[in-house]
């Protein structure tokens, strides 16, 4: 199967700080749930980012699936573990791309890894300029993000070689695809 390659994500933002660790984005409570089979995935994703406590919730009560395709974040975004349930629960919630400072190295090969998220990084601290609930147009061709109320364009790093890994949906369809290893 031939993952669509996206090239923009349009929708309201999650906005989020510094150093939001693997813990928050999925406690470690939720690891028994196995990703590969379908309905644990679905509920992997009801539990995205429910252990942010100073902030609305990723996922309203009682649903599996974000209003926030995008998340905006400070530094060190993904730190903590290398548990690579963190980038599949966004995924599995509805979340496409993150767009954040920096990101602990770990949880970035995991987003690329898994297929789940985009994982661009900011070239200014957009965590500081936008608010949960405002709509941007994130072009990952461009690499830009686009504010929908002001028209305001910020800038990200290329993704480069990892953009048609995560276009494939992951590392195994990425190497399948491209002949690296047998369909």
């Amino acid at each position: 199967m031939t993952v669509e390659r996206m090239a923009r994500i349009r929708g309201p933002v999650f906005v989020l700080g510094d150093n939001v660790d693997t813990d928050q984005i999925i406690p470690a409570q939720y690891l028994n749930l196995v990703p590969t089979i379908p309905e644990e995935y679905e509920k992997l994703g009801s539990y995205a980012l429910c252990g942010v406590l100073d902030a609305p919730r990723f996922v309203p009560e009682g649903t599996t699936k974000t209003p926030y395709p995008i998340l905006v974040a400070g530094r060190n975004f993904g730190c903590g573990s290398s548990r690579e349930h963190a980038p599949i629960a966004i995924g599995a919630a509805g979340g496409r791309v993150v767009v954040a400072e920096s990101y602990a190295r770990i949880f970035f090969r995991n987003c690329v890894a898994t297929g789940e998220l985009y994982p661009c990084e900011a070239t200014e601290r957009l965590c500081d300029a936008l608010k949960t609930g405002d709509v941007v147009t994130v072009d990952l061709d461009k690499a830009t993000v686009t504010v929908k109320a002001t028209g305001t364009v910020y800038s990200f790093k290329p993704l480069g070689d990892v953009r048609p890994v995560v276009d494939a949906g992951g590392l195994f369809n990425y190497a399948r695809q491209t002949g690296m290893i047998a369909k």
